[in-house]
C-alpha cells in the first residue's frame, strides 16, 4: 500500500501545538513508509479563514521543516463537489431533508446513520465500538446550502486519496461519522489512528493558560524549530529506548504507529528547555554567533565579533534571551552585582585580603593567557589553603557581578589583566 497522510487545519491566525503534534505524526509516519505527506487548507470559514492566517499557518509548517508532497488542497475550492455529494446521498436514500428545528430557517441535508452497532481498528487504540442506540442522524448540509465539516472532510480525504487519517482523539465520536459516509460513498475506509490528548498537570487540555501553547510563542522566545519538533513528536510516541535528543533521520526510523501511546501527553516546558539547551550547543559557532549578536543589539550593544566570549556562553544557554543576563559582563564595565552573591561570598572576614592578594599575584604575571592564570590561582589555592571555594567565588563576583558562570580563568583571559584588575580593585573599594 502507498501511504498517503495529510495534516488538514482550519487556520484561524494561531497554530496550536496540538494540531502541529498531529501534522508531526502524520509526517514522521509519511517519511517512515516511504509515503506521502499533504496538506488540506480548510478554508471555508472566510472571517477566520484570511490570507493572513493561512500565511501564519504556512511559516509555522516551513520553521518546523514539514514539506508537503503535493501542492495544498484549498477546501474552499470544493465546495460544489461536497454539495453534488450531499445529492448523491439524498437520491441513494442515506440522506434526508428537513427543517431542523422547525423553525422555518429552511431545510438541512441531514445523513442517516445506519442502525447497526459501529466497530472499527484503530492503530493506536485498538478495538474501538459504539452501538446502533447511541448514534444519532447528523446534518451535513446547512439550511443556508454550505456543506459541514463531516461531509466536506470525507470527501477530500476521498479526493487527496488519503491512506491514513492521523489525529487527535477528540476526534473520536466524529470517526463513526466519518466510516459511515464513506461506506455510504461507496469509498474505501482508510485507516484511523488517534492521538491522545496533550494535557497540562493537572489533566486537562492544555491551554494558553498554562502557558506558551501557539508556535508562533514559541518562536518567538527562541526555541528552535528542530527543538520543537523533536519535543512535540515525543509527546505521545516513544522511539522504545531512552533516547530523548534525537535527528530527524533517527526520528523517521523509529517512527510507528505501533509505538505510539493511547494514554494523555503531558507538556513540560521545563524539559522543552532542556532540549532547546542541547540542540542550541549543537548550533554551528556561527550560527550561535549572530544569535548572539542579535540579542546584544537588542539592548543597545553593538559588541562585534566576540568567538571567544560566546563560545564561554553557548553551552550554558537555554533561550536566546539568557545571552544578554549571562554574558553582559563580558562586553559591558556597567554591570549590576548580584546583592545575594555579594552578601553571601563578599561580606565575609578575610575575604578582601584575598582579592588584594590576587591582585599582586596577576599584576606580577606577565603572560595573562587561560592555563598561565589557571595555574596561578591553582598555586595561591594551595599555597594559602584557603580552598577554591573560599577563593574563586570572590573573583568571579568582582569581575562579573555574579555568582555563577563559565569556567574562571577563561573568563579572565578574555577579559584580559588590566581589565579583571580594574574591576577588582572597583570591588574592593566599593565593599571592602
Amino acid at each position: 500500500m502507498n501511504i498517503r497522510t495529510r495534516f488538514a487545519p482550519s487556520p484561524t491566525g494561531h497554530v496550536h501545538i496540538g494540531n502541529m503534534r498531529a501534522a508531526i505524526f502524520n509526517w514522521l509516519y509519511a517519511r517512515h513508509t516511504g509515503g506521502q505527506f499533504l496538506l488540506r487548507v480548510e478554508d471555508t470559514d472566510r472571517d477566520r479563514s484570511t490570507p493572513e492566517a493561512i500565511e501564519t499557518l504556512l511559516q509555522a509548517m516551513d520553521w518546523l521543516g514539514l514539506d508537503v508532497d503535493e501542492e495544498p488542497l484549498y477546501q474552499s475550492t470544493r465546495m460544489d463537489a461536497h454539495l453534488a455529494a450531499a445529492e448523491q446521498l439524498l437520491a441513494s436514500g442515506h440522506a434526508y431533508k428537513e427543517d431542523k428545528g422547525g423553525k422555518g430557517q429552511g431545510e438541512c441535508v441531514i445523513f442517516k446513520m445506519p442502525e447497526e452497532d459501529m466497530v472499527f481498528e484503530d492503530e493506536i487504540k485498538g478495538t474501538l465500538k459504539k452501538k446502533a442506540a447511541d448514534t444519532q442522524d447528523f446534518v451535513i448540509v446547512r439550511s443556508n446550502g454550505t456543506p459541514v465539516f463531516h461531509l466536506a472532510n470525507v470527501l477530500d480525504d476521498i479526493e487527496q486519496g488519503i491512506t491514513h487519517v492521523i489525529r487527535g482523539d477528540d476526534h473520536i465520536e466524529n470517526t463513526y461519522r466519518h466510516i459511515a459516509l464513506y461506506k455510504a460513498l461507496g469509498a474505501t475506509v482508510p485507516k484511523f489512528a488517534h492521538l491522545p490528548m496533550i494535557i497540562n498537570a493537572q489533566g486537562k487540555p492544555y491551554s494558553k493558560r498554562d502557558g506558551d501553547a501557539f508556535v508562533g510563542d514559541f518562536k518567538e522566545k527562541g526555541f528552535l524549530g528542530e527543538t520543537l519538533f523533536n519535543y512535540l513528536a515525543l509527546l505521545g510516541w516513544s522511539p522504545g529506548d531512552d533516547r530523548e535528543v534525537m535527528t530527524r533521520e533517527e526520528m523517521i526510523e523509529a517512527f510507528d504507529l505501533t509505538s505510539c501511546k493511547s494514554s494523555p501527553a503531558q507538556v513540560d516546558l521545563r524539559k522543552l528547555q532542556w532540549m532547546n539547551g542541547e540542540y542550541i550547543r549543537a548550533l554551528s559557532p556561527d550560527i550561535f554567533n549572530k544569535i548572539a549578536q542579535e540579542e546584544f543589539r537588542a539592548v543597545g550593544l553593538d559588541v562585534g565579533d566576540n568567538p571567544a566570549g560566546f563560545a564561554l556562553l553557548q553551552p550554558r544557554i537555554k533561550l536566546p534571551s539568557e545571552i544578554v543576563p549571562q554574558g553582559q559582563f563580558l562586553f559591558n564595565d556597567d554591570y549590576e552585582y548580584n546583592e545575594k552573591a555579594v552578601k553571601k561570598k563578599l561580606l565575609k572576614e578575610g575575604v578582601f585580603q584575598t582579592l588584594e592578594k590576587i591582585v599582586e599575584i596577576f599584576q606580577a604575571l606577565e603572560n595573562f593567557d587561560e592555563a598561565t592564570v589557571d595555574k596561578a590561582l591553582h598555586d595561591f589555592v594551595e599555597e594559602s589553603g584557603l580552598g577554591f571555594g573560599a577563593v574563586m567565588p570572590p573573583i568571579r563576583i568582582s569581575v562579573s557581578g555574579q555568582q555563577s558562570g563559565p569556567d574562571l580563568a577563561p573568563v579572565l583571559a578574555i577579559l584580559g589583566k588590566d581589565k579583571v584588575l580594574a574591576r577588582i580593585q572597583k570591588t574592593i573599594q566599593r565593599f571592602g
